[in-house]
Formats: structure tokens, C-alpha cells, sequence
């Protein structure tokens, strides 16, 4: 049992906070302690500062305003091993849902200076293995690493329905499926296929999006598909889906083996601004997932890429879109995430 541990109080910045040390030495030994121990219905920010460390542990989330800080990405990782193909006690399987090593469930969460590492493996093996499902508003991370293969991050809600079966699984299915939107700032992300999907509006800004290879010498000869990078499932009366802000598309997989995205559902939205695209890219640039008819209800669109995987309208598929610097200026952080409450994630400086 955790001992009774009293919140400390921040006095310039009228913050809660808890300690957690995997070596004793916090007011906890685990995140999710200390995250139980967090007041409900908080009205204000509670900071939980982690140190140094590997902590395995399966961190579920649904106090809203809770504020994760380690000592730095590479020295404070939260990692867990599910994945799709494990199986309950009654033999029923996870699939992708119950998976993630992290679940924030809750409004206002923050994340920095940590990494969320799913290290169940190759989805060839275990099949989806989410690092993080975040399912809820104004949801941001600075400075943190994702680590994962097949579907890494999910940016919640889940689509309305599912297209194979008769449920999705996991802790939101059947819930009410809201409008979210996530911020990712300077963060690393790493995966091979479908890496980033989901129905949120989110930006990524500064961030390096590294695409994992998954493919032997022999089918990489043979020309066959890396992966994808994105799988969003916009709704259809969101404007924004996943906007990349001057980030850098890197990886280890043999060039021209990588889509930029393709549609989980049919009004996907996905545009990259300002990036640097690598080799690894196909010059095509995106799929369409064997689906002819969204191709005219997408909106994939680029502008000013640069790098070798850069396309332009010549060589990218003609249902994708080389935005105007006009048109590209509707994509502005604010416009994208301040909504009717003016979200304005981490303000103007980084603190």
C-alpha cells in the first residue's frame, strides 16, 4: 500500500506537485500511484515530476489536468509490452485498443521530457502495439519520444464505427465520440505502419518523425511496401486532421518504400508544412488504401517540402494538393487548436 503522501505547493506558479523515484527516494515508486493519489476533479494543474529511470508500468489516466515531467526523454521512460494478439484470461485477444502502454483519458493533460515506449515488437509478431492512446482534449507533449512499430500513437476519438467487427475494444468503446485536439512540440516519433492514426485534429511542430524498417533485403529488392506514416479518420465536419509543422521525415528504410499517409476513413486529413521529406519516401506520396472512392474526399496536401522525398504536383497522386502560400497560412497553430476556448498550448515561450 502507498503511504499517505501530502501534495507540495508551488508557490510562484500555484501548482500541486508529487515526486516519483523508481528508486524510493520520491513520495511514490510509480507513476500510477502517484496519479491515484491525485486529487478528482482537480481545478488546477497537478504536476507529477518523475525521476531518472525505466518504469514499466501500464498507465491508465483519467483526472484531468495532470502534468507529467521527467528529468529528459532518453533518461525517464514509462515502456509496457501489450499488444493486439495477447489474450485475457478467457482467451479473448486485446486487439489494438487495449494495447497501449499509456491511456489518457482526461481533458488538459501534459506531458515533457518523458518517452512512451511500447516493446512488444514487430507488428508481423504481435500485431498493433500502441506507446500511447490519448482521448482527450487539449491533450500536449514537449521534448518526449514515442516508440513503437505498428500503430504507435493514437489520437483518440475512435471512428464511429468499426470496419471489421462489431466492436472496437478498449476503454473508450461505445463512449461519446468528441471533437479532440493534441499538440506535439520537438518530439520524436517512431514506428513503421500507421504509426500516427486517429481522429483528432493534432499538430506536430519541430518534431522528427522516423519511420522504423520492418523489411528484409530480399522484399526491400522486391520493392515492397515499408510502411505508411499516418492513417488518419478525420470526421467528416472537422476541418483540421494532423497538421506537420517544420518536422523532419527520417528513417532507416530503403528509399521510395514509405507512403506519407493513407485513410483509415474516407475524409482523412493530413498536411505537411515546411518539412523535410528523406529518400524513404515514395515520390507518389500517398495511398489510398485500396479505396477509389476517397480519393475524392481526402485532403492530403504539402507545402514547401524539401528533401529528397519531396514531391511536387508532377510526381505526387493527382488527388493530392501542392497548397498556396494563402492557402497554407489557414493552417496556423491557432487557427488549427484554438477553438472556441482559444487553447493556446505552453503559451508563447518555452518555460
Amino acid at each position: 500500500m502507498s503511504k499517505q503522501v501530502s501534495p507540495y505547493t508551488d508557490q510562484d506558479q500555484k501548482t500541486q506537485h508529487y515526486n516519483v523515484a523508481s528508486d524510493g527516494t520520491g513520495d511514490y515508486a510509480t507513476i500510477q500511484a502517484a496519479i491515484d493519489a491525485v486529487p478528482d476533479h482537480a481545478t488546477e494543474c497537478f504536476e507529477i515530476r518523475i525521476k531518472s529511470g525505466v518504469y514499466y508500468e501500464k498507465l491508465h489516466i483519467e483526472k484531468p489536468m495532470i502534468h507529467l515531467v521527467g528529468e529528459g526523454a532518453e533518461q525517464t521512460v514509462i515502456t509496457y509490452d501489450d499488444h493486439a494478439l495477447k489474450k485475457f484470461p478467457d482467451g479473448s485477444q486485446y486487439h489494438t485498443f487495449h494495447s497501449y502502454t499509456a491511456f489518457i483519458g482526461a481533458d488538459d493533460f501534459t506531458a515533457e521530457r518523458l518517452s512512451f515506449v511500447n516493446s512488444a515488437g514487430p507488428g508481423k509478431v504481435v500485431g498493433q502495439a500502441l506507446a500511447i492512446y490519448v482521448d482527450g482534449d487539449r491533450a500536449a507533449f514537449r521534448d518526449c519520444r514515442f516508440i513503437g512499430h505498428q500503430d504507435t500513437i493514437f489520437t483518440g476519438p475512435l471512428p464511429e464505427q468499426p470496419l471489421d467487427r462489431s466492436y472496437f475494444g478498449g476503454p473508450r468503446d461505445g463512449a461519446e465520440r468528441r471533437k479532440l485536439r493534441q499538440y506535439y512540440e520537438d518530439c520524436y516519433i517512431e514506428g513503421d505502419i500507421d504509426f500516427i492514426f486517429g481522429s483528432a485534429t493534432a499538430v506536430f511542430k519541430g518534431c522528427e518523425i522516423f519511420a522504423k524498417n520492418r523489411l528484409s533485403d530480399a522484399a526491400a529488392a522486391n520493392g515492397e511496401v515499408n510502411g505508411w506514416i499516418t492513417a488518419a479518420s478525420t470526421p467528416e465536419d472537422v476541418r483540421y486532421g494532423y497538421v506537420f509543422i517544420d518536422c523532419d521525415l527520417t528513417s532507416n528504410a530503403p528509399p521510395q518504400s514509405v507512403y506519407l499517409g493513407r485513410p483509415w476513413r474516407n475524409h482523412a486529413k493530413v498536411c505537411f508544412l515546411n518539412c523535410w521529406i528523406g529518400a524513404h519516401v515514395k515520390q507518389e506520396g500517398w495511398h489510398n488504401w485500396n479505396k477509389a472512392d476517397a480519393e475524392a474526399t481526402v485532403v492530403y496536401a504539402e507545402y514547401h517540402s524539401a528533401g529528397p522525398g519531396a514531391g511536387n504536383a508532377t510526381v505526387r497522386v493527382p488527388w493530392a494538393r501542392t497548397l498556396s502560400e494563402q492557402e497554407a497560412a489557414e493552417y496556423a497553430i491557432p487557427l488549427v487548436l484554438s477553438g472556441v476556448d482559444g487553447w493556446q498550448p505552453f503559451g508563447e515561450e518555452k518555460g
